[in-house]
């Protein structure tokens, strides 16, 4: 008896031990759902056929003939930070957007890497932005993913959800999408979505409508991203490598940068070069999938949202009640 006990509880220990991965700083998390893997379905470019410097152009390395690419952040010989950063060639109206990346590893407070889309440089006072911001660590010795949203010049609301990552992200390189179409813009990370904005009445004056830029930045965000300065990046630790590849650049590219300010779609009679890609009843709504993995994020890893957040808004957001 004793013996068919300890032949189940060794079976147990097994099952659940096939559950977890020792991979995050903070301990053994649970495997992931399984999830359609949207970033097979769509190509992938060189950088140097994507993108081109936006700063920083003597830390920008490209490699393996322009298919990955490390942006770097580090002092200059004048004692100056220096980041790095790239932008699209083209502007795009709705689109999949997607890179693996693999982060600086190390005492990383106050660096951030960015991976979003904007428009500042075309409207600088109504502009629509789509962010993926990975934040350096300093005590908890763990980055975190935070995303955010802007539409229409509205900042004054900022929608940050903040989430810690199932995995250590500077081991190996790890899939970071935005899906953005006129039903909702999508926030993947391995092809498992952590955050969707639905289009919907509550949100149509803030929802992005305007063509954007792909980015992507390394750059020295102590005074932002570290309580005020409390934790500032120390270039003891630098320089700041990150590497980056597998891109993936789909949706409907401007081809005249003199629109007007208004909201375009993509037709065989517009300046827009092919058809939304993402238009199709496929890319509408999260499947049952999606949905499993969007919860199991939310419910084990999320910590922070601004939906819940009483003290920085005393009348809740209108989305907050009906996402």
């Amino acid at each position: 008896m004793a013996f068919m006990q300890e032949k189940l509880f060794l079976l147990c220990l097994v099952t659940f031990s096939s559950l977890l991965l020792p991979v995050s700083s903070r301990g053994a998390v649970y495997q992931p759902p399984t999830v359609e893997r949207l970033t097979d379905c769509f190509p992938r470019i060189p950088f140097t056929q994507g993108m081109s410097t936006l700063y920083g152009e003597s830390n920008v390395h490209l490699k393996s003939n322009g298919s990955s690419v490390d942006i770097i952040l580090d002092k200059s010989q004048y004692f100056l930070y220096v980041g790095s950063g790239l932008v699209s060639k083209n502007k795009y109206h709705h689109g999949f957007f997607s890179a693996s990346i693999k982060l600086p590893a190390g005492f990383t407070s106050g660096v951030v890497l960015a991976f979003y889309m904007s428009n500042a440089d075309l409207f600088p006072h109504n502009h629509d932005e789509i962010d993926f911001e990975l934040l350096g660590y300093a005590k908890r010795r763990q980055w975190v993913l935070q995303t955010n949203m802007y539409g229409n010049g509205c900042v004054k609301t900022g929608r940050e959800e903040k989430v810690y990552l199932w995995f250590d992200p500077t081991q190996q390189f790890h899939q970071y999408t935005i899906l953005w179409n006129k039903y909702h813009i999508v926030f993947l990370v391995d092809n498992i979505p952590v955050r969707e904005m639905i289009y919907n009445q509550a949100i149509s004056s803030v929802y992005p409508s305007k063509p954007m830029s792909l980015y992507t930045t390394i750059w020295d965000a102590s005074e932002w991203a570290t309580s005020g300065g409390k934790y500032p990046v120390n270039y003891k630790y630098a320089p700041f490598v990150a590497s980056l590849t597998n891109l993936e650049i789909v949706g409907c590219s401007m081809q005249k940068m003199n629109l007007p300010n208004t909201a375009s779609t993509c037709s065989k009679n517009t300046t827009f070069s092919s058809l939304d890609p993402v238009d199709g009843e496929e890319y509408a709504r999260l499947s049952k999938q999606q949905m499993v993995g969007l919860n199991w994020v939310r419910s084990k890893h999320m910590y922070y949202s601004y939906c819940k957040d009483t003290a920085r808004y005393k009348v809740t957001p209108a989305e907050c009640n009906v996402q």
